[in-house]
């Protein structure tokens, strides 16, 4: 049996997940594995069509492709979005067809599930067959029992292939609606209240439905707002996951490209930020993945506290509920506010003109006031995930983090509220009575209520 391995971390050999696919060839010898390095050598494969066929070479003459991958930011690195992405552009998608394959990732399971989402549906659109996924903490392999896990999951991966067991499909591919937008003339201008705007736009055609709605929605405000192309801001490649800035928040990259003078200058001084972009695939794209992976020199600090997010996009949003997700996760962990999402997937063109209007609208009546939504499970579970995790293990290297997360009162364990404590282990012992017990039961429903109550009545 013959595997491809598409190793998407950028660093090649030294990537933690592809650890976990050595150890397996090392147990399983007979079994063929092809490893290629997409993600470090992307650059290299998008400039040379022959490196890029040979991969697709490999990958027809393979009876199963593994994609091996760390997460970053919510999803799978930029340059495996971007090497997915020529496949597409390419139309190599054929050596892919009908292949068996298996996702494996590291991290240390913040959002792995949206990055596995976002691998297992790419499959599906490519009309491979998806077995499973293995997401492991970064560590796992040094555990006896998780080696035992992961050479069970190759086991069965191998019995699959090899009795050409079915397996379902779980992704509808996407459909996009034929839709050219027309805007109509705008309505009155939206005073900007001394906020500044920011659009940072990507993949813009002239006349493309993107490119329409970008217009009318700067067309909306008395005043212009600064509009930005990515391809404008000189990034000259993706994050490395080389962990230097875990120290201080100084990127390998400093001033070697234009990225973080112009997210400091730009994106940090911004009130309200709007990103436009097609959807591509699965994603927006990888050059805005790029830009949220490289955000990540702040290693896990937000930087876009209180500001309102805004997003246009174009394509079918609604048929891709993890991208939503991700949206919406990303500005909870940025502690800043999501002030609306508007597409061109439903309506006519004057429907998509009064959603721009309102979204400009809105944006900056939300910023005046300062409103933040409160957090969901989004926000509120994946920070205890790094702030367990900083105060632990990952305290050294990332010190940056550290000073951080003590400074703003991030370790907020519940042992910290003594107060909440000591009520509990008094009632605790309260309940041992049995005729207190039933007191209280019955008073249960009431009680949780009266604090609040209290407030409705008196303020």
């Amino acid at each position: 049996m013959k595997i491809t391995v598409l190793n998407g971390s950028p660093k090649g050999d030294l990537s933690v997940t592809l650890q976990y696919i050595n150890f397996i060839q090392k147990k399983y010898p007979e079994i063929e594995i092809c490893v290629h390095h997409v993600a470090q050598k992307i650059k290299a494969i998008e400039k040379n069509e022959a490196k890029f066929q040979e991969i697709m070479a490999d990958v027809a003459s393979s009876d199963a492709v593994w994609w091996s991958t760390p997460i970053y930011v919510f999803l799978v690195p930029s340059q495996y979005i971007r090497f997915i992405e020529l496949i597409s552009e390419r139309g190599a998608g054929d050596s892919f067809k009908n292949k068996y394959t298996a996702v494996f990732c590291t991290s240390i399971h913040f959002y792995d599930h949206t990055g596995i989402n976002f691998m297992h549906a790419s499959c599906d659109d490519l009309e491979m067959k998806f077995v499973d996924f293995f997401s492991s903490d970064m560590y796992d392999l040094t555990q006896d029992e998780s080696q035992e896990r992961l050479l069970s999951f190759a086991g069965q991966f191998f019995s699959t292939v090899e009795k050409c067991d079915p397996v379902p499909r779980v992704f509808q591919p996407l459909k996009r609606r034929e839709f050219s937008y027309l805007p109509g003339p705008s309505g009155k201008p939206i005073d900007l209240q001394g906020k500044r705007v920011l659009l940072l736009a990507d993949r813009q055609e002239e006349g493309s439905n993107l490119e329409e709605m970008i217009q009318r929605f700067l067309g909306s405000f008395s005043s212009t707002v600064e509009r930005i192309n990515l391809s404008d801001v000189g990034i000259k490649g993706g994050c490395l996951g080389c962990v230097q800035c875990a120290f201080d928040n100084e990127c390998v990259y400093q001033d070697k490209d234009g990225y973080i003078e112009f997210y400091r200058q730009k994106v940090t001084t911004a009130d309200i930020f709007v990103c436009a972009s097609d959807l591509t695939g699965r994603y927006l794209s990888s050059a805005w993945k790029q830009f949220y992976d490289r955000r990540f020199f702040n290693t896990h600090i937000p930087t876009m506290a209180g500001k309102q997010i805004a997003f246009i996009i174009s394509g079918p949003l609604s048929q891709i509920a993890n991208l939503r997700e991700v949206l919406n996760a990303s500005v909870e962990m940025d502690h800043a506010n999501l002030a609306g999402i508007v597409t061109d997937e439903f309506g006519d063109s004057a429907a998509v003109d009064s959603l721009l209007d309102r979204l400009a609208e809105k944006s900056v009546g939300l910023s005046e006031k300062g409103f933040v939504k409160p957090e969901t499970f989004l926000g509120v579970s994946g920070r205890k995930v790094f702030r367990d995790a900083v105060w632990g293990r990952m305290r050294f290297p990332f010190l940056a983090d550290h000073k951080f997360y003590t400074e703003n009162g991030y370790y907020d364990f519940p042992q910290e509220d003594t107060e909440a404590l000591e009520f509990s282990l008094e009632m605790i012992e309260a309940v041992k009575d049995p005729e207190t017990r039933e007191e209280i039961r019955k008073s249960l429903k009431s009680s949780m209520v009266e604090s609040l109550k209290h407030i409705v009545e008196t303020r």
